[in-house]
């Protein structure tokens, strides 16, 4: 749920070569950016997951980690990542959700099928979440758009109250609700 805590997880991932155990509550005080998606060795997934690779050094600049999380194992996350070029360039932690309990903990989980739907949820230092999408497996993300919202939601938590308009971007006006409003109802 929107601005309440992210359920925690301690699971395997497929990360700097290695498969190690990775919990969320390790990530508290960063951005965090939960990425599902159906499954490994799949046709729309190396597209996404590799233009989060190419915009991974700006997401780290924003002080956001990404977690890319699939029913697969790390095994199949690590025989992927060896042989994929675009998912070679991934040096993210890449979560294995065998059992779909974390798919299923976010609402992702397709029960009959046994993979997840493209879900992306953005969390917060604090452990919040700040904003989520679940949609149709047949339609591709936007890492720049996921960028975009970041920048919103961290201008937002700074701002003292002020919002972001549609398409809002770093630079442009925001809106103070009730200083903005008056005389515009």
């Amino acid at each position: 749920m929107i601005n309440e805590k992210a359920v925690n997880f301690v699971e395997d991932a497929y990360y700097n070569g290695e498969i190690n155990k990775i919990n969320l509550e390790d990530y508290k005080g960063k951005w965090v950016v939960l990425f599902f998606y159906p499954a490994d060795f799949t046709f729309i997934c190396p597209t996404e997951l590799g233009e989060l690779a190419d915009h991974y050094e700006q997401f780290k600049n924003l002080n956001v980690e990404i977690i890319s999380v699939s029913t697969d194992t790390a095994f199949v996350h690590k025989a992927w990542h060896d042989s994929s070029e675009s998912i070679k360039k991934i040096n993210f932690p890449m979560l294995a959700d065998p059992t779909g309990r974390v798919s299923k903990a976010y609402g992702t989980y397709i029960e009959n099928e046994g993979l997840s739907l493209r879900g992306t949820f953005i969390i917060d230092p604090d452990g919040n979440v700040k904003a989520s999408e679940i949609h149709d497996n047949s339609i591709g993300r936007s890492s720049k758009e996921l960028i975009r919202k970041i920048q919103a939601a961290q201008f937002v938590r700074n701002s003292n109250g002020k919002v972001c308009p549609a398409s809002w971007m770093p630079g442009m006006e925001t809106l103070s609700p009730g200083v903005d409003l008056i005389g515009k109802i």
